[in-house]
């Protein structure tokens, strides 16, 4: 498959925020001062829901208004373990009781357009988990939905602003690794782990009706991951999916490679590879770079600076050396209360939060989020037709 890309790497230049120094182009909710608090109100009380309320309770220009399930339970229960005022099980009467500035959508993506563009009527800012929405048509009916009502709209991509994740475009930016030539992006998935097994039990699942099935639900949180690095060309995509020894009738293994004229990338979802992993590398024609999510750590490739033997002999202590740093990192990083699994989820949080409130540029561009769109558009149909090509 051949896929037509018309925009670049990130767009511009990231500035500086006053967030730790991190490098994006906004300041993070807690640097704004002055400002009014947002009204929030969440829909879809699953288990990301949690995730979402912990992580809106820790900004101080934030509060969380009202929660709302089509199972009164759901709602009740959340609203309970968090002591929210109000819950729902009325979508509708809890934004016209409550009149949020934002909505957070943690609904199934089958609701995601409805749910939307009901909520941007209302006049709220929306984020959605992701997949944005069933395909990229829907997808580019929803952004252009927010923009026509004036309205902003992200998507729940954690990893985008994990902290490991931003000190890496810092490095890119900065020409640490020289040209990016390749990028790799692999997740181990856990079918018997508190998302998965709910899946493989039940034949009615929302994520089997799905039209890529469990891997729709995941792959995107790796596209986005690689896509941003691949810059203006037209890429050639190949899919290969199927389904691992405990499939459960859904395929749960996939390998696509993206390659283009100077760039290529190869994504690996798989649920039988063993311990877990959730990690990505970045070739450039000066460093390597390898980043793990589970552990929180950046590596760089060694590069051999004694002769022959001697060099293959240092090169464990060198890797161990960069490894005891992290650990160390990590450890300072602990003991601030700064070492959270959601960080990125947070500053994603935030960043949306201060977008709205700055009238500033939104922290994942719509560019980015059409294109992961349509690339899974394409991942799908060739998990469908075992391989298509089309411009």
């Amino acid at each position: 498959m051949l896929l037509s890309k018309k925009h670049g790497f990130c767009g511009k230049r990231p500035v500086k925020s006053s967030r730790n120094g991190d490098t994006f182009n906004c300041y993070g909710l807690d640097g704004v001062k002055g400002q009014m608090t947002l009204k929030v109100a969440l829909v879809g009380c699953g288990k990301v829901a949690d995730q979402h309320v912990r992580e809106i309770r820790k900004l101080r220009h934030a509060l969380l208004m009202a929660v709302c399930d089509q199972e009164p339970l759901m709602a009740e229960q959340l609203a309970f373990r968090y002591n929210i005022a109000r819950h729902y099980c009325d979508f509708e009467r809890m934004l016209e009781e409550t009149r949020p500035d934002v909505v957070h959508v943690n609904t199934p993506p089958q609701t995601h357009l409805c749910l939307t563009t009901k909520g941007v009527d209302a006049g709220c800012h929306i984020f959605v988990e992701k997949p944005l929405a069933l395909d990229s048509k829907d997808a580019e009916y929803l952004i252009n939905y927010a923009e026509r009502k004036n309205r902003k709209l992200t998507i729940g991509y954690t990893y985008y602003f994990d902290p490991i994740m931003r000190a890496l475009r810092e490095m890119v930016y900065g020409g640490v690794l020289g040209t990016i030539v390749h990028v790799e992006s692999f997740l181990g998935y856990d079918l018997d782990g508190p998302y998965g097994q709910p899946v493989m039990v039940d034949d009615e699942h929302w994520v089997r009706r799905l039209p890529g099935g469990l891997v729709h639900n995941v792959i995107d949180h790796l596209l986005i991951e690689v896509i941003e690095f691949i810059p203006d060309e037209t890429l050639r995509v190949a899919v290969d999916a199927w389904e691992g020894p405990t499939s459960f009738g859904l395929p749960n293994e996939l390998r696509l490679t993206l390659r283009g004229a100077q760039v290529s990338a190869y994504v690996t979802f798989s649920s039988h590879t063993r311990p877990l992993m959730h990690r990505l590398t970045v070739y450039g024609s000066k460093n390597t770079v390898h980043l793990d999510f589970v552990n929180s750590c950046i590596t760089f490739e060694s590069v051999p600076t004694l002769p022959g033997a001697l060099a293959r002999l240092a090169s464990p202590f060198h890797q161990s050396k960069q490894y005891l740093l992290e650990g160390v990192r990590n450890v300072i990083r602990f003991a601030k209360s700064e070492y959270q699994y959601f960080a990125g989820l947070n500053f994603l949080i935030s960043s949306f939060y201060d977008s709205i409130l700055r009238k500033q540029p939104v922290p994942i561009s719509y560019v980015e989020i059409l294109r992961v769109s349509r690339l899974m558009d394409e991942l799908i149909l060739q998990m469908r037709t075992a391989g298509s090509v089309y411009q």
